[in-house]
């Protein structure tokens, strides 16, 4: 080969290669663009679109079917409850019973019912298993209502009155434990909100049906607590509408009938809390009875009286979801004591009341502190309680809860007795306004699992 040949092929090469690197630059260059433009598609994406795989994702429901049947049994069992409410002493003096013999009558019942929340509460949490617990405790309060017509001579009518009381106990932290596991501790008071309202339309419900009967059918009572039979029974077959899983059992260990008590020792610090001051304000808020036994002095009115009791629980029944709402929004410690500052306004109106508007005013008010309360603070509970013994604090702090009404109602009568119904609704409602410094300072801003600042 000659040498023009030799330089002729080392040139073509050289161009080659100078082609080669040419296109494999332009390759980089443009896969580089690509990356980068790729990078910022993703950017712009992430950081401007929401997520169309979430947006399509249904949310979940906050008052599910769980919930809404166990509302519509509380309902249906408060109708048959209250039918009877306002019968029970008029009844039971007209066969014989006197007011001390009442007294005592309720007194054992209700002191029963508190302490068998504690108990079943604990039993419940060692089964894993709230249903069946809700399911006799249902039955237990219906069939007492028609056994209570049958015999009228006094230890049956302890016997049935117990009965009656033994089922709410048997049910009481059950429930409310099913209710917890149904939420969330940002839509907790939501739900119990919701429920308490259901729970007391049906309060109002029925003794505005014992009214309409009494008119119908005047001093016919025997008929009238079998009719309450009929709603009793309709409350129990709901819950067969309802299936649960079973839960982890309690890390508590089995004891006796007071074994529940137990359980402070392994409460959360917010827990103890939380308990302690609202079993402190438990110790002066005595029985509504007493509400009604002011409106009874002012108006001279039993249907006046009645009537405001039916008020306050339509208020109450209308004001307590709203009122959850607005606690999972806000917090549940801010509506929590914004209620008890409204507690200690009613009770100061109470205690000067002289007027029938005034009384009707005020039990307007109560309906609203009520529902920014009660519902509430079984939500603020089992926000702050273990998972696994729910329904052993629920049960643990209605016990205790029982007990000082109990007090609560002893010492509110001996004030009135002895300085009359004005001091009496002054000291509860000084008690109020202490339970509430006792929050501002002791409980703080924001609780374990749960929003209540």
């Amino acid at each position: 080969m000659t040498v023009q040949g030799i330089r002729k092929r080392s040139a073509e090469k050289e161009c080659g290669e100078r082609e080669r690197r040419k296109r494999a630059e332009s390759g980089a260059e443009k896969q580089g663009g690509e990356r980068r433009l790729n990078l910022n598609l993703n950017l712009n994406l992430n950081l401007n679109l929401p997520n169309l795989t979430t947006m399509n994702e249904p949310r979940p429901t906050i008052i599910n079917r769980t919930v809404l049947i166990l509302s519509m049994v509380s309902l249906f069992a408060d109708v048959a409850s209250e039918m009877l409410y306002p019968l029970i002493p008029v009844y039971l003096k007209e066969v014989g019973f006197s007011v001390l013999l009442i007294g005592i009558l309720e007194g054992v019942a209700n002191f029963t019912a508190g302490l068998t929340k504690g108990y079943f509460g604990k039993r419940s949490d060692e089964a894993g298993l709230r249903l069946p617990f809700i399911k006799w405790g249902y039955l237990l309060s219906a069939l007492s209502k028609p056994a209570m017509a049958i015999f009228t001579f006094p230890l049956w009518v302890f016997f049935v009155r117990t009965t009656d009381r033994l089922g709410k106990g048997l049910r009481t932290a059950a429930r409310d434990a099913l209710l917890s596991q149904n939420a969330t501790p940002e839509t907790k008071a939501r739900v119990f909100g919701f429920h308490r309202s259901m729970d007391t339309l049906g309060a109002a419900i029925g003794p505005a049906l014992s009214l309409l009967l009494l008119y119908i059918l005047p001093g016919q009572y025997k008929t009238i607590f079998l009719l309450a039979f009929i709603p009793g029974l309709i409350s129990v077959a709901l819950i067969f509408l309802l299936k649960e899983k079973k839960m982890p059992s309690t890390n508590l260990k089995r004891g006796h009938f007071f074994s529940f008590f137990h359980y402070w020792k392994v409460a959360t610090p917010e827990y103890k809390r939380l308990v302690t001051g609202l079993l402190f304000f438990s110790l002066f808020n005595s029985s509504d009875v007493f509400l009604l036994l002011k409106t009874a002095e002012v108006t001279g009115s039993d249907t006046a009286t009645i009537g405001a009791y039916i008020l306050y629980n339509i208020v109450f029944a209308l004001a307590a979801y709203p009122l959850g709402v607005l606690a999972d929004r806000l917090g549940i410690r801010k509506v929590f004591m914004y209620g008890l500052l409204l507690f200690s306004t009613v009770y100061l109106l109470f205690g000067l009341s002289q007027s029938g508007m005034l009384i009707f005013a005020s039990f307007f008010l109560y309906g609203i502190y009520a529902a920014a309360t009660e519902g509430i603070s079984k939500a603020w509970i089992t926000n702050t309680a273990h998972q696994t013994n729910t329904a052993t604090a629920i049960g643990f702090f209605t016990s205790c809860e029982s007990i000082c009404t109990l007090v609560a109602s002893i010492i509110a009568g001996w004030i009135w007795s002895a300085f009359g119904s004005t001091v009496t609704f002054a000291v509860t409602s000084v008690a109020g306004l202490l339970t509430l410094i006792y929050f501002l300072l002791f409980i703080p801003g924001k609780s374990r699992g749960s929003v209540t600042s």
